[in-house]
């Protein structure tokens, strides 16, 4: 797999800030050829003085950024940032490199393009499908986005030279519930079993008695995840890495 790193130039100040309800907002852009779509919640009072946090949700199988979004709205309201949840390309599940980390790159730089976000602080949630693919653009993009959370997501054992090759030991914390059938603990255990012995940090909250339901415990989750996303800043200037994928 051949990459070539280049550094995300943006720029914070200079554009116009549209008054915006804290509503959910249905928007779609072309990406590589394709009109795509995604949801938005951009908090009131945001300025261009004052950059917010980015957080980018992937849905589950089955789902749309739409079942996310709903279930963070009112704590990106009350926490100030930016909340977008991008539809997969296919609803089925999430795609490597159909739905990034390329298409997560241009979603993310229309969106600092038109809102005062702060690119030291873009953060990763996932639910099931999303949360693995969540997992993967953490590692493939490690020095881009801040840190990750995840909700009953895992790696397999082959993603092991994917975990190596990050170039930076992107902060990730993962809960899973101890009796979910769908996302097994042993697979979770086993995913931040394969981050730490590679120099991660990760953390793992087991939820006893939780199976793989997300959206009865959503506030729960959310705000769990939050406290620990909201801690990690990239200490440099985000860089994007291109890869080719073959």
């Amino acid at each position: 797999m051949s990459k070539r790193l280049i550094v995300a130039i943006v720029l914070v100040v200079g554009f116009a800030i549209p008054v915006a309800a804290q509503k959910v907002r249905k928007e779609t852009f072309e990406s590589q050829g394709k009109k795509r779509t995604f949801y938005l919640v951009v908090p009131e009072g945001v300025t261009a003085a004052h950059p917010v946090p980015l957080l980018l949700l992937f849905h589950g199988s089955g789902r749309d950024g739409l079942s996310l979004v709903d279930k963070w709205k009112d704590v990106a309201a009350k926490e100030g940032f930016v909340l977008a949840g991008p539809d997969a390309n296919a609803s089925a599940g999430w795609n490597v490199p159909a739905d990034g980390p390329d298409y997560i790159h241009e979603l993310t730089s229309e969106l600092i393009s038109k809102y005062p976000i702060d690119v030291h602080r873009i953060y990763l949630f996932g639910h099931s499908a999303g949360a693995s693919f969540a997992l993967y653009m953490a590692l493939f993009e490690s020095e881009y986005f801040a840190a990750a959370a995840i909700h009953a997501g895992a790696l397999r054992d082959s993603d092991q030279a994917l975990v190596a090759q990050a170039a930076r030991k992107i902060p990730i914390h993962m809960i899973v519930g101890t009796v979910d059938r769908s996302v097994p603990l042993s697979m979770v255990r086993n995913t931040r079993d394969m981050l730490n012995q590679n120099g991660f940090n990760s953390e793992l909250t087991e939820m006893q008695g939780h199976d793989h339901w997300y959206y009865d415990l959503a506030p729960r989750i959310n705000a769990e995840a939050w406290a620990f996303l909201k801690q990690h800043k990239l200490d440099n200037d985000p860089q994007f890495k291109h890869y080719s994928f073959r």
